[in-house]
């Protein structure tokens, strides 16, 4: 079964050359080109992976990714952008975006980032029914991807359950940040390790009812959970 992938695009140009070249390798693509017609599509559609241009009439791709996350915490998200600023790039990672890549872009670039985000889902299988693990005030449902505290209960986001699992698991040890980038991510890209930095201070904040549990940067190193 092929690939599906929403492809959301305004330059017409560009869009037809990207849409054939990945259809040519086996995927079958979406395209769209109004912001505001998105989100109905993706809703039908269900697509694997969303390749998401930041520039759109009526709303822009970090608006569209937004509200994806609200429907679907799993779905890969890559922005097209020919903005170059980093707050714009922590933008994207905060409202949780996966990757990053930049006009001018290489067909083959594109590809190899969409094979690797759809490898590192497959290959981070749902954790089996009724699996917990309980630190200091918080019980870590991994099968529901929550952290509850009390009777309070928040929804993770895929990969910030993966990252809290992998901390966990390696608790009071000094764990090398290009580690935590591979098993994660799969590279230690900078767009990856800027996403790092976003899903430590997500986590940090989440666990902040409990001082006994702390997320601490070792500078140069990596982290150490300390629970």
């Amino acid at each position: 079964m092929s690939i599906k992938v929403l492809y959301v695009e305004d330059e017409l140009f560009l869009g037809k050359i990207v849409k054939e070249t990945l259809e040519g390798r086996g995927f079958d693509v979406i395209m769209e080109t109004d912001g505001d017609r998105v989100i109905p599509v993706f809703e039908e559609e269900k697509p694997d992976i969303c390749v998401l241009d930041v520039m759109l009439p009526n709303r822009n791709g970090f608006e569209l990714a937004e509200d994806i996350r609200k429907l679907n915490d799993d779905v890969p998200i890559i922005f097209l952008t020919a903005k170059t600023q980093t707050e714009d790039v922590v933008k994207g990672f905060t409202i949780g975006g996966n990757d990053y890549i930049r006009k001018p872009f290489s067909m083959e670039e594109l590809i190899v980032r969409l094979e690797h985000l759809l490898n590192v889902k497959k290959n981070n299988p749902v954790i089996p029914s009724g699996a917990n693990f309980s630190m200091g005030k918080y019980v870590f449902h991994l099968n529901k991807q929550a952290l509850a505290c009390g009777k309070e209960e928040r929804k993770l986001s895929y990969r910030e359950s993966e990252l809290l699992k992998y901390l966990f698991q390696k608790r009071n040890s000094v764990i090398e940040r290009k580690e935590v980038l591979n098993h994660i991510w799969g590279n230690d890209s900078f767009f990856n390790s800027r996403n790092l930095d976003v899903y430590i201070t997500k986590l940090r904040s989440y666990l902040k009812e409990d001082p006994s549990l702390e997320i601490i940067t070792i500078k140069g190193v990596g982290y150490r959970f300390v629970a």
